[in-house]
Order: structure tokens, then C-alpha cells, then sequence
């Protein structure tokens, strides 16, 4: 988005972490160009503002420093990685600091494909939100690789894994195969996959590991990323969350200073638009907590509002965003492992559970994606053509509808068994109707908004009724019994 008179200087962070003295050094360019604040990217890379007269000034100190950067551009997408859940919200997996940092170095050229390196002990970073989407195997130093074809839903998972250090190499030859066949392998409706392999593996040989079970990954869920938490060696890491996704420049100087200060090595950006850092002793506590009294940082935001992913400097998501959670809190609404996408662009892959997408005029539809899972690249249209004024209730709705159907899921039911056991809550037997087809579930107690039914209406005394989701007639559903908590 480009503002009048003004022009976007975009910086990679390689993986989302940078040192606190690079991180100082490109807050001291940015400040001695007049920039004021600093938005974090979904690809964990930062943006900011500067004035037109100032551009030749900041060309050169970027070009000194040896800082790459773009300037009104998106050329070269950041390399996302989930370095920043190491030790925090991941201690299970072999890749550890030091693998990431090897891989980033190695990278001899500047991606122009999204390229995607995600541990799958962890749920924090998406999975498939890239082109290249490396995700660890249970074999240590072994990645899966599924490459996700520019501009198209199509993927493809390459027969054997990766051996880490092969990482960049691959990169280099399947985007150089793809960008220099855009007719065969971008933006086209069917993909050769055979033929691509063909030609990425002429002349090369990568992987010596077959794949001989398929990816599994974790069950969706959203840490909660805020605020000082500790860990392992009696640390603390912060983490912080804006929600205007706006950093003021000086309280991120202050944050740098006290890291080089108190010797925290490095500061991480997330791709939920957040920062975070790690290694914080206790006895600094105060003057972390001090930073933030000064600049009036709040760090305790709603669950609800954290599990948004929304495009890069987009003001219309954002103020949507804002309306939607303003009606969530008003309805107490549980978003309870779900996340929500907004694609004002038709191709953005950001991913979600629930995700809006905007169509023609002043619309949108409703999609989520296969059980709900956000790393999952199957979606069923739930609704289209809704109104901004009634998208609320569509989601709330369709929330509703997810909590009743993940009872059905054992591991869903022990969790709210544990919630109603803590605070010595009745569970009592609740009748719904099931389509055998989708799994939706018709529940008198919320109606039906989709079809326009009203709450409390008996599912016997509808006529002719289509379920909202696959469309499948009245005959398709079937009565089940629902354990629920009693009010």
C-alpha cells in the first residue's frame, strides 16, 4: 500500500530473527529518514514509511550497511521460518539453533518464491503458506518438501526428503525451473507434476531418503504469545502484539538497547505480526516491564484477537478485523483453536481455519478449510456473497458449529471434560442432527442463519431442508447424541 507522497521500504529478516545490533542499525537508518513507527510483515519481515525527499538519503545508508531492502515492492518474499518456537513453544524436535542458522547461511541467492522452513512439532508458524514448504521428518536433518505452485491451489509433495543442507540448493533449481517455465508451472490450472520432476532432477540428484510414511501433523493450536513467560533455565521471553500492527521506532531502539545491554542476543518477528525475545533474565524484569510503561504497551489482548492473519499494511482488513472481534466480545464468542484469515486479494495464501474472502463490490465469502485445521489445503465453501453487516453472524455461527462437531474428536472431548471437571460443571446428553455426507450439525438451539432458521426451530418441522454446507437434504442427517456442559 503506498501512501501519498511517501514511499514503503520493505527489509527481509532471513527466518524472522536478526541480532539486536543489526535490528539497532536498521531502526537508526530508519529514524535518520524520518520514519516513525515499524509494521512487521506475515512473512516476518518489517516495513516502514518514509518521505519522498528522504529516499536518496536512505538508499545510501542501506547500501553501506549492506542492508538488502526493497522499496515499494515485494519481489523477494522473506524466508519464514519457525525459529522463533524453539525452546518456547517447541522442546520435542532435533532441529535446534543452530540447524536453522546453517541452512540461512547457505543461501547463496535471494529467493524470489516464498520458501517456507517449519518444524512439525509446532502449530505457531504456518506449514504451507509458502512455494517451498520444508517441514521436518522424524529422521534428524530430513525434511518433506511440498511445493506449492505460484498462483495455483496445486501441490505437489516431492518423493524423498531433504537433507538439510541440500535446502538451498533445491530452492535455487526448482524456482529457476519454475520461474523460467511460468507457462507450465505458474499460474496454470493443471500442473504436470511428472514433468516437473523431470526437469528440476536433470542434472542433479537431491535426497537419498525415500519418503515411506506420509507427513503427520499436529492437531491446530494457537499459543498464546503475549507477555512475559518463562521457560527453560529459569528465563523469560516477552512477546508483544500490537493491535494497530504499528511499533513506535523509538520504543523498538529502547527494546534493542536493553537486549544489547542485558545481552539477549537476538529479537524474533512472528508471522503474527508480533516480537518477540527470549533470554530474559529475572533479575531484568523491571526494566523490560519499565520499557513498556513508558511507551503504554498493553500485552494482555484477547485470545480472540490474536489468531488473525490479515495481508501486509492492508487498512481494510484491518478495520474489519477490528468490527469482527468488536462483535465476537459482544457475544463471548469461544474461538478456541480456530484461526482467521482476511483475502482482500483473491490469491493471497494466508492461512486460516475460517477464512473471509472478498468478491466483487462490497461482499464476501466464507470459507473454512478441512476439519478446520489451518495447515490444511482442502476448503469448503460455507457461504457466499455475504454482506460486510451480516459476517459476523455467519462466523459465529460456523464457530458454533466447529465447538459442537469437536466433541466428536476424543482428544477434543477429554479437553472439555478437563474444563468441566476444574470448574465442577454437569455434563448432560444435548440431541442434534448430523449430515452423514459433511459432518454439519443442525442444533435447535442456534437455528440455522444460513438458511434462514431461526433459534429454537425443531429440525422435524423443517421442510425441505438443505444442509448449508453440501447441500445434502434433510433425509442425509442423522440424530446424535452430544455430551455437553449444562448451563
Amino acid at each position: 500500500m503506498e501512501v501519498k507522497n511517501q514511499y514503503c521500504i520493505k527489509i527481509n529478516l532471513p527466518g524472522g530473527v536478526a541480532s539486536a545490533g543489526d535490528m539497532y542499525e536498521i531502526l537508526i537508518i530508519a529514524s535518520n529518514a524520518g520514519a516513525t513507527t515499524v509494521s512487521i510483515g506475515n512473512r516476518q519481515q518489517l516495513f516502514f514509511y518514509i518521505d519522498a525527499d528522504r529516499l536518496e538519503d536512505i538508499r545510501t545508508d542501506l547500501m553501506q550497511a549492506e542492508i538488502n531492502y526493497e522499496i515499494d515492492k515485494d519481489d523477494f518474499p522473506n524466508i519464514l521460518s519457525s525459529y522463533v518456537t524453539d525452546a518456547i513453544f517447541n522442546v520435542e524436535s532435533w532441529i535446534k539453533e543452530g540447524v536453522y542458522k546453517d541452512i540461512f547461511d547457505l543461501f547463496d541467492f535471494v529467493p524470489r518464491l516464498k520458501i517456507n522452513l517449519v518444524d512439525n512439532n509446532q502449530t505457531f508458524v504456518p506449514f504451507f503458506s509458502g512455494n517451498l514448504n520444508f517441514i521436518t521428518s522424524n529422521i534428524s536433518n530430513y525434511w518433506f518438501l511440498y511445493i506449492r505452485f505460484p498462483k495455483t491451489n496445486s501441490s505437489y509433495c516431492w518423493p524423498s526428503l531433504i537433507y538439510s543442507d541440500d535446502i538451498p540448493v533445491i530452492s535455487k533449481v526448482v524456482e529457476n525451473t519454475i520461474l523460467n517455465n511460468r507457462h507450465l508451472f505458474y499460474d496454470q490450472p493443471e500442473i504436470k507434476h511428472q514433468l516437473f520432476f523431470k526437469m528440476v532432477m536433470a542434472g542433479n540428484t537431491f535426497g537419498d531418503q525415500p519418503v515411506t510414511e506420509p507427513l503427520k501433523l499436529p492437531d491446530f493450536y494457537l499459543p498464546y504469545y503475549e507477555g512475559f513467560n518463562k521457560y527453560a533455565n529459569n528465563k523469560y521471553w516477552l512477546g508483544v502484539y500490537r493491535r494497530n500492527e504499528v511499533y513506535p521506532l523509538e520504543f523498538l531502539k529502547d527494546i534493542c538497547a536493553l537486549c544489547l545491554k542485558t545481552r539477549v542476543g537476538q529479537l524474533y518477528t512472528t508471522p503474527w505480526k508480533s516480537l518477540l525475545i527470549k533470554g530474559i533474565n529475572e533479575a531484568d524484569r523491571a526494566q523490560w516491564g519499565a520499557i513498556l510503561n513508558k511507551y503504554r504497551v498493553n500485552i494482555r489482548h484477547a485470545a480472540n484477537e490474536l489468531n488473525w492473519q490479515l495481508e501486509n499494511l492492508c487498512s481494510k482488513s484491518l478495520e474489519l478485523k477490528k468490527q469482527l472481534v468488536r462483535e465476537f466480545e459482544e457475544h463471548d464468542l469461544r474461538t478456541y483453536r480456530l484461526g482467521f484469515a482476511i483475502k482482500m486479494q483473491p490469491k493471497t495464501g494466508l492461512p486460516g481455519s475460517i477464512i473471509i474472502r472478498k468478491q466483487r463490490g462490497e461482499l464476501f465469502d466464507i470459507l473454512h478449510s478441512k476439519d478446520f485445521n489451518p495447515n490444511s489445503k482442502d476448503l469448503v465453501n460455507y457461504k457466499d456473497n455475504v454482506s460486510q453487516n451480516d459476517l459476523a453472524q455467519c462466523l459465529i455461527s460456523l464457530c458454533n458449529y466447529y465447538h459442537l462437531t469437536l466433541s466428536d474428536n476424543s482428544g477434543a472431548l477429554s479437553t472439555l471434560e478437563n474444563e468441566v471437571e476444574q470448574n465442577d460443571t454437569e455434563i448432560v446428553k444435548h440431541i442434534v442432527y448430523q449430515c452423514k455426507s459433511c459432518l454439519t450439525i443442525y442444533d435447535k438451539s442456534y437455528g440455522d442463519l444460513v438458511n434462514g432458521i431461526a433459534p429454537y426451530t425443531e429440525f422435524e418441522s423443517l421442510i425441505e431442508y438443505a444442509c448449508p454446507v453440501c447441500e445434502a437434504s434433510k433425509e442425509n442427517f442423522l440424530l446424535v447424541e452430544k455430551m455437553i456442559a449444562a448451563s
